[in-house]
């Protein structure tokens, strides 16, 4: 693949709602360059995009998929994105490095949910769309009314490029509007003719929709339209592309990906109306003092920046990392330096992807994208450079996991191997968390909804051989007593030598939610020896960690060591612990221990149309409302505070109840009391679940 002028690359992201034909675009735009030598479908499992197993096995994007390809003497660095929200991951780091985007929409349904959250998304970035309605040989497609949906809830200028000819079984191509000329299509080769005469009026009237659009991008065109009322097909394109690039305008254009119809016109108008790196505002950079604002000018003679957006890990070539080079150039068998993790690293052979093969290339120049393999060190998120110019390009801002599973080996011993798979598939996927729940000692895994989850869990098996069972995480419950008690415990054994005595005398006293526990000593007259009030001290910890309920750590409590009795010979440091620990479990016994449930501080982002169902969900939670205030890109704000015991699925309901427009955080506020019937079902479950362990 030969090195291009800046001004003819072009880097987009193709991002839609799962299900559009993102993947079908993709794959016929690689068939047309002649990447591939066949055009590959979802249904078969073949398109060079989808090549995990676990894409082929459930017919979705997973991955998401640098796909290079020459187009008319450009390069078009394409990254084909997956639709569906748990992958939302692949899509942030995707359009962080584009500069544009086709924008893909199903010719039936329209603008649907993950639309207008990636829409939005690539707004925050900056990035320039252009929409491609797919799917016009679908039964149900109607071109206007997709158009007619981008303009409603994209809430942008769409204005049509090309018309369809004919829909459904009878899509055949597309008119150009500014050439006048209909491109139809035959076994997905397309040959220029004149429209068809009954389509003059709806081309007139686009066409003059179109040069409206090009007029208004400048004076001297808008001054011309308003004299002459025409403008020439060179002044339309030349309005068009300006518009265009300035957010007033977003073109579109029909297609049917796997038909391989109006695929190459796509092609032509990401060149035609798409920016190239040049023409992007340029990033900044931190420079290594950690002040300094450096400006990163698209220029190959520049000192090096480069942001890694992606990790993969490749069965045969090991970790691979890709990279968009801002300035200078990345040259293979070279030396740069990650100002991230302050590392020097070793670049080796630098390539392309060309369909499923790599292509070498002496070097990535800037506004290129290009993969290297075998960094040490070197991970999604950081930024390499030349050493005697250190900068640092913003990090990327991925959403926290939102649903979290328990998980263990199907097989013991196997803890580490399950920890070092899931260091490896983070390294690939920075949206997965993992963490040891300390009351519990469970190990969660979370990610960003059930799929995600389910795909994290079969990587685990097919690519590192660990089994793992699943289950819903265990409630980190405490427990603390309500009232003032005195108690004795007193630990006496004669064994025929040496006994053990030990007697203590304790006073539990609650204390407000969140003090701990304060062990106090009152002793007077050395009725207990100095020396063995710290065993009593202990004695009673260890056993605030077994609980007196249900086998959860008590909390919030302050006892007073006020009296007791030792012996010369038969007391010891273990008698005293012992009777300690006795005297703690007896006395939080009578003191009308309860249980306590974490609650979590949450904040709701919803469209309005949802406030009133999410409110009353949450009511429904047992959570109580906070308060409500506006939010960004026209939601509104929920805040509440909810049980955690109650918010394990929240992420798959809120999904649900709101078609995926509303999205959540929460943190961990406090403890308070379990209602009682609640409470009741947690204590038989936990002695249900002691004694199945004692069996």
């Amino acid at each position: 693949m030969k090195r291009h002028a800046i001004e003819h690359i072009r880097n987009f992201a193709v991002i839609g709602h799962g299900g559009s034909g993102k993947t079908s675009l993709a794959e016929a735009m690689l068939f047309g360059a002649g990447v591939s030598d066949r055009l590959g479908t979802i249904e078969a499992g073949n398109t060079v995009g989808d090549s995990d197993p676990d894409e082929v096995e459930r017919s979705i994007s997973i991955n998401a998929a640098l796909l290079p390809h020459e187009w008319r003497d450009h390069r078009l660095n394409l990254l084909d994105t997956p639709g569906y929200a748990d992958f939302v991951g692949e899509v942030i780091s995707c359009l962080r490095v584009a500069d544009g985007a086709i924008v893909v929409l199903d010719a039936a349904a329209g603008v649907e949910v993950q639309t207008e959250r990636y829409w939005e998304l690539a707004a925050q970035q900056g990035i320039i769309p252009i929409i491609v309605v797919n799917k016009m040989d679908k039964e149900g497609a109607d071109f206007a009314s997709a158009v007619a949906a981008a303009r409603d809830r994209l809430d942008c200028n769409a204005v049509p490029t090309h018309v369809p000819i004919g829909s459904a079984q009878g899509f055949r191509g597309a008119v150009d509007l500014i050439s006048e000329q209909a491109v139809v299509y035959s076994d997905g080769k397309g040959s220029r003719e004149q429209p068809p005469a009954e389509m003059a009026d709806e081309i007139a009237a686009a066409r003059e929709q179109l040069m409206e659009a090009a007029a208004e991008a400048d004076d001297e065109l808008t001054e011309k339209y308003l004299e002459q009322g025409s403008l020439t097909p060179e002044e339309m394109r030349a309005g068009l592309r300006a518009a265009t690039l300035a957010g007033r305008v977003v073109p579109v254009i029909p297609a049917a990906a796997t038909s391989n119809i109006a695929v190459d016109l796509a092609a032509e108008v990401v060149i035609a109306y798409l920016p190239s790196p040049a023409e992007t505002p340029p990033p900044t950079a931190t420079a290594a003092d950690g002040e300094q604002q450096v400006e990163l000018g698209a220029d190959p003679e520049q000192p090096l920046a480069a942001l890694v957006f992606k990790t993969m890990a490749d069965p045969y070539a090991g970790r691979l990392t890709a990279f968009r080079v801002y300035s200078g150039a990345m040259h293979s068998d070279s030396n740069v330096y990650n100002a991230s993790r302050r590392r020097r690293e070793r670049v080796g052979q630098i390539f392309v992807p060309r369909g499923k093969q790599q292509q070498a290339v002496p070097a990535v120049g800037a506004g290129d994208i290009g993969v290297v393999a075998k960094l040490q060190e070197t991970l999604t998120g950081d930024t390499l450079c030349d050493e005697q110019r250190q900068v640092s390009l913003p990090a990327f801002d991925f959403p926290e996991p939102v649903l979290a599973v328990a998980i263990q080996p199907k097989t013991k011993g196997d803890e580490d191997k399950v920890g070092a798979a899931l260091d490896r598939l983070r390294e690939e996927d920075t949206t997965i968390g993992v963490s040891v729940e300390r009351d519990t000692r469970e190990t969660l895994l979370s990610g960003m909804g059930d799929l995600h989850l389910e795909v994290i869990v079969g990587r685990l098996r097919r690519k590192f051989g660990v089994e793992v069972e699943t289950g819903t995480p265990r409630v980190a419950y405490k427990e603390t007593i309500t009232k003032t008690v005195e108690v004795e415990g007193r630990h006496k054994r004669q064994t025929g030598g040496r006994g053990q005595y030990g007697d203590v005398r304790l006073r539990l006293e609650p204390l407000e939610p969140g003090a701990g526990f304060e062990f106090v000593d009152k002793i007077s007259g050395g009725v207990v020896p100095k020396n063995y009030i710290p065993a009593v001290e202990k004695g009673i910890v260890e056993a605030m960690q077994r609980g007196v309920q249900a086998g959860y750590p008590l909390v919030d409590l302050r006892a007073t060591l006020y009296d007791g009795s030792y012996h010369n010979v038969d007391s010891s440091d273990m008698a005293f612990k012992i009777a300690g620990s006795m005297a703690l479990q007896k006395g939080a016994a009578e003191a009308e221990p309860r249980l306590l449930e974490p609650i979590m501080n949450v904040e709701v982002a919803v469209p309005d149309q949802y406030m009133g169902d999410i409110i009353g969900h949450l009511n429904g939670k047992r959570g109580r409302i906070q308060g409500m205030e506006p939010g960004p890109a026209g939601m509104q704000m929920v805040m509440a505070q909810v049980p955690l015991a109650e918010l394990f699925a929240y992420a798959t309901e809120l999904r649900s109840m709101t078609q995926g427009r509303a999205s959540y955080t929460m943190k961990p506020s406090h403890y308070e009391g379990v209602p009682a019937h609640i409470a009741q079902r947690i204590v038989e479950d936990a002695k249900q679940r002691k004694e199945e362990q004692q069996r």
